[in-house]
């Protein structure tokens, strides 16, 4: 353990030194080596020589991160180095989900969160909150899903704070707020399921009522009011018959941001709603379709613009796309994304990919702000840590022009105590035989391959030929074997280890049952009944047993009622189609229905699928599964 005496301007920095000390092995004592902190303009310099150690920083989270180095080097057994890094953003940081995918990490998990992106240098985090925070003259907004109240915001604020973390309200005021609008006291409130009735009085007296209560709680003047993704699908024109969409939108925020004003408040939204509205198709990334001159000049001022892309490879995109939101006449924020809302784990070829195009894209453009995002969206079978390596590849790129793989490593295994290659392996969980490295096309075949249904299929066509069971298999052994190698995240990879053992036996069970029974082999029918059947119902069980517990160890109770169901049904439906078998064996059915039936292709296209994210469409064909 390092024995450190920290002198200099360091009163205010002591709480977050004393909060760190646990997780990374240093003791603050009177007699420990001496360590002289000095607050100064300019880059981040960590220096040793002889027995004089000093850190030279600009920023409270720039300490932090040079904290960082500095225990690196002595844990290191450097004698002497001097570490100079140049903070390329004044803004750096994260954007954790917590609203669409039921999953509202708790008050333990995000603490951890925050100290690790505090080692890391990441000094802004958003808890994207559609209806997870506490509105006190809306009792029906966050029912029963597991939203925050206003003392546990303001005691993460204050956690953070110790850091120099600015913790921003990551809210929504237009559209996305499905889970709020579908009770029954908002039903003259909704222009359709997930939209806001723009321009209804009523609409803004609620929402002043959640801009109120969700910048109440933070010290930052801040606030991101989203206004994303509002489709309208075909009550557009119905409800806004003369009206366009630039106009629709222009009148909806000046509204929404006369409220921000009377707040104090500082707002951003996503800008994805302005570049759809040029464009034919309402796509967002379409460079044949620039906004009109005419409607930049009428678009509000008083609010920047958050740039998202998570999907592109080559710097010359985002550098185009930041000029043209530059052209609106503030600058904007980007936000990338760590692709974990797939699947049981993240795709970090996608991730890597994206991140380095982007960010170095931002560098050259002198962009100043940066966050990445981690959605949700349906199910978050991917536990919040698994991001960890995602994160890290944000702070190397924000405190150096150049990246730096093998420093990325380094810090990695300090800032976390896991393995890089470990990490990197996740990605293998969707990255199977018959996708391109790299899995840019974003198969995420762990999760439609665990809740398709065994005897039904409907992805069965797309594997026939591939060698998934082999894959998953030896997935489960490399998995097993990193446990021991990855620390106090050691759970992660037990985890995903029992995934893979369910998917090994899983991914061509029901190919297995439909060659068997269409082969007239009744021992063969048997022996899956009797023995591969129950082993899998066995793996489901444990698996089911596990995620309940790091479910708990992670996140609120409220929101795992999903997954118990999910489970629930997987085993009940392996339990069916071993009583099936075994009644058909009997005489008692004269034949298996389900197996009866020609397998199709899922997308009618024989390439692997992408985005089948929506459980409701995997589980089953029928239209009750969506509806339900």
């Amino acid at each position: 353990m390092q024995r450190l005496h920290f002198t200099g301007d360091v009163e205010y920095l002591r709480p977050g030194l004393e909060l760190l000390a646990p997780d990374y092995n240093y003791e603050l004592h009177p007699d420990g080596s001496e360590v002289h902190v000095i607050r100064r303009d300019g880059p981040i310099e960590v220096v040793k020589k002889g027995e004089s150690i000093r850190i030279c920083y600009a920023e409270r989270i720039h300490f932090f991160r040079a904290l960082g180095l500095l225990l690196e080097a002595l844990t290191n057994q450097k004698n002497a180095f001097h570490i100079t890094e140049e903070p390329q953003f004044a803004t750096n940081g994260a954007m954790f989900d917590v609203s669409q995918s039921n999953a509202v990490m708790n008050m333990d998990t995000a603490k951890h969160l925050i100290r690790r992106m505090a080692m890391m240098g990441l000094n802004m985090m958003m808890l994207y909150t559609e209806d997870s925070y506490v509105v006190p003259e809306e009792p029906y907004f966050g029912y029963m899903r597991g939203k925050y109240t206003h003392e546990e915001l303001r005691e993460l604020d204050q956690y953070a704070t110790q850091f120099g973390i600015e913790m921003i309200p990551c809210i929504q005021t237009l559209a996305h707020i499905f889970e709020v609008l579908k009770w029954a006291p908002y039903a003259d409130m909704r222009d359709d399921n997930t939209t806001l009735a723009v321009g209804k009085d009523k609409v803004y007296v609620f929402i002043e009522r959640m801009i109120a209560a969700a910048s109440q709680c933070f010290r930052t003047k801040r606030i991101h009011i989203g206004m994303d993704e509002a489709w309208w699908d075909d009550t557009f024109t119905r409800n806004h018959p003369n009206e366009t969409k630039f106009d629709v939108m222009n009148a909806h925020l000046e509204r929404v941001l006369a409220i921000v004003e009377k707040y104090g408040l500082e707002p951003m939204i996503w800008s994805d709603m302005y570049f759809r509205a040029a464009a034919p198709n309402g796509g967002y990334y379409c460079l044949e379709s620039p906004i009109p001159p005419e409607v930049i000049a009428r678009t509000p001022k008083n609010v920047r613009l958050v740039y998202w892309d998570y999907y592109h490879h080559d710097e010359e995109f985002y550098l185009e796309y930041i000029k043209r939101h530059r052209e609106f006449g503030s600058e904007p924020l980007f936000a990338g994304g760590i692709w974990n809302w797939l699947s049981f784990g993240v795709n970090y070829g996608q991730t890597f990919s994206t991140t380095h195009a982007a960010l170095n894209a931002c560098k050259k453009a002198g962009l100043k702000e940066v966050f990445v995002t981690m959605w949700g969206d349906n199910g978050t079978e991917c536990n919040w840590y698994t991001n960890l390596l995602g994160l890290q590849l944000y702070a190397e790129h924000g405190y150096a022009a150049a990246f730096d793989t093998e420093k990325l490593k380094r810090r990695f295994a300090f800032c976390t105590g896991a393995d890089y290659d470990d990490f990197m392996n996740v990605r293998y969980i969707d990255e199977i035989p018959g996708v391109k490295p790299g899995n840019f096309e974003t198969c995420n075949s762990s999760k439609f391959l665990m809740w398709q249904d065994i005897l039904t299929g409907l992805f069965d066509k797309h594997i026939a030929e591939l060698p998934l069971a082999e894959h998953y298999a030896k997935l489960t052994q490399d998995f097993t074997a990193a446990i021991h190698r990855n620390g106090r995240y050691g759970f992660l990879f037990e985890y995903l280890a029992k995934v893979c053992r369910v998917l090994t036996l899983k991914v061509d069970m029901g190919l297995k049952l439909t060659a068997t029974y269409r082969a007239g082999d009744r021992e063969g029918l048997r022996h899956l009944a009797t023995n591969e059947l129950p082993d899998l119902l066995a793996r489901v069980k444990d698996l089911h047993q596990y995620a309940r517990a790091l479910w708990f160890r992670t996140n609120k109770a409220l929101g795992w009622d999903i997954h118990d169901m999910r489970f629930g049904s997987l085993e009940a439906r392996i339990e069916s189609a071993i009583v099936e078998v075994q009644a058909y064996l009997d005489g008692k059915l004269a034949a298996l229905e389900e197996l009866d039936e020609e397998r199709l292709y899922f997308n009618g296209r024989p390439e692997l699928v992408r985005y089948a994210n929506f459980y409701a469409r995997i589980v089953s064909p029928s239209r009750i599964a969506a509806q339900g």
